[in-house]
């Protein structure tokens, strides 16, 4: 369990008034040794630089590798000195009203507080606003205050079985988390998109529970794929990738990151109840997937855009970790009403970096694409910054 911290920027808050700085602060759970940390999207949302202090007091600074601002969760990414402790996790399918439980948090910057409860209910949904809810949340009488967001809900045993997300404000005795089981499928979700920036595996799979354990089942093997070249099959279950085991979609996908394109990966797999081994080797991600893209953002935005080498765009400038170039303006697109032009260079839209074209992809999917209309584009010219607001209508993203 680690500390996050930060400095975060708050709109003006009346007529008249700037903007203000406050100190952000939260949770996050260390979910891979290689520094992969989980922890609540709204604890992260413009916090910079977003500052990590472990439980011996070390700090390092942390970048977003994805977030899902509508599940409210994000993974985030440090680099580590040494192997680090990663959280255990139970399940959230038995879970009994009564059980008793602990909340581990940052709670108001106080660096490791611990507080017990026990669950009071299961199946709360709690809404946000008029455009958000959180689903599903398992409540408790344990403290969850500000600060905790993000930390762990555990079991007696000390597996985690929850992620702390909210206080019901005014109210006593009333927090709320979101069941682990829930938060580990969409982190697979978010880490597999990270993945799909440079390489793919073609498995679409679900995390069961069989026999009170957790098992990743294949449910379906694009064609052409790695996996589909390594003879995985609808209904395999994965039980190791690369010498690492798998139990859950998470792991799967965790074990996934950081691969070289072409790197061969033994991969053990179980179908009726016959297990069998084979090596599939990871490949980039294909042209047809980034040609989908970029017919997205040419329809929606007005865009063309093609991917720039990491060298090149280190000798455009070093202030930015990549970028995509603008090969073609559509006219009357939004893009081009914005004076966007060729030869511009697309590094962000909204909160989200555009390294690559799966960026740009995963972005036009957000429910957070939709919420924010017109849509903040950073665009770098001549080696200056420039933000424009690309007004992409209802119609078009239908």
């Amino acid at each position: 369990v680690v500390n996050l911290h930060g400095h975060k920027t708050l709109s003006a808050s009346a007529a008249g008034d700037g903007p203000r700085q406050v100190n952000g602060m939260g949770t996050g759970v260390l979910i891979d040794p290689r520094g992969y940390i989980l922890t609540n999207y709204h604890v992260v949302e413009g916090v910079s630089p977003l500052q990590v202090t472990s439980a011996e007091g070390r700090t390092v600074v942390a970048r977003v590798i994805a977030q899902d601002p509508s599940a409210d969760l994000a993974v985030i990414k440090i680099a580590p000195d040494d192997q680090l402790n990663v959280i255990r996790f139970g399940s959230s399918h038995d879970l009994m009203v009564g059980e008793p439980v602990i909340a581990m948090g940052n709670a108001y910057g106080d660096n490791h507080s611990v507080s017990r409860g026990v669950i009071s209910a299961l199946h709360r949904d709690v809404p946000v606003n008029e455009t958000q809810q959180y689903l599903d949340l398992i409540q408790t009488d344990a403290s969850i205050n500000p600060g905790n967001s993000g930390g762990p809900l555990m079991n007696i045993d000390g597996e985690m079985i929850g992620l702390n997300v909210a206080v019901r404000v005014g109210a006593q005795g009333i927090g709320f988390a979101i069941p682990v089981n829930q938060a580990l499928d969409v982190a697979a979700r978010l880490i597999r998109r990270h993945n799909e920036t440079t390489h793919w595996h073609g498995v679409e799979g679900r995390t069961l529970i069989v026999d009170g354990r957790p098992v990743f089942r294949v449910e379906s093997v694009e064609e052409e794929s790695p996996a589909a070249a390594a003879g995985v099959k609808a209904g395999d279950v994965v039980t190791a990738v690369g010498g690492k085991a798998v139990h859950r979609a998470v792991d799967f996908e965790l074990a996934m990151v950081d691969r070289e394109v072409g790197e061969p990966l033994q991969i053990s797999l179980v179908h009726d109840q016959q297990a069998r081994a084979s090596t599939m080797l990871t490949a980039a991600t294909p042209e047809r997937r980034l040609s989908r893209v970029n017919e997205q953002a040419w329809s929606i935005a007005g865009l063309r855009l093609a991917p720039i080498s990491e060298d090149e765009f280190q000798r455009i400038t070093s202030r930015y970790r990549g970028g995509l170039r603008v090969t073609a303006v559509r006219p009357g697109s939004p893009a081009q009403k914005q004076n966007i032009q060729p030869g511009d260079v697309l590094v962000g839209m909204h909160v989200w970096e555009t390294r690559t074209l799966e960026n740009v992809g995963y972005v036009l999917t957000q429910a957070e694409f939709d919420r924010h209309r017109p849509v903040k584009c950073y665009i770098l010219r001549d080696d200056r910054t420039h933000y424009t607001y690309l007004p992409v209508a209802d119609s078009v993203r239908r």
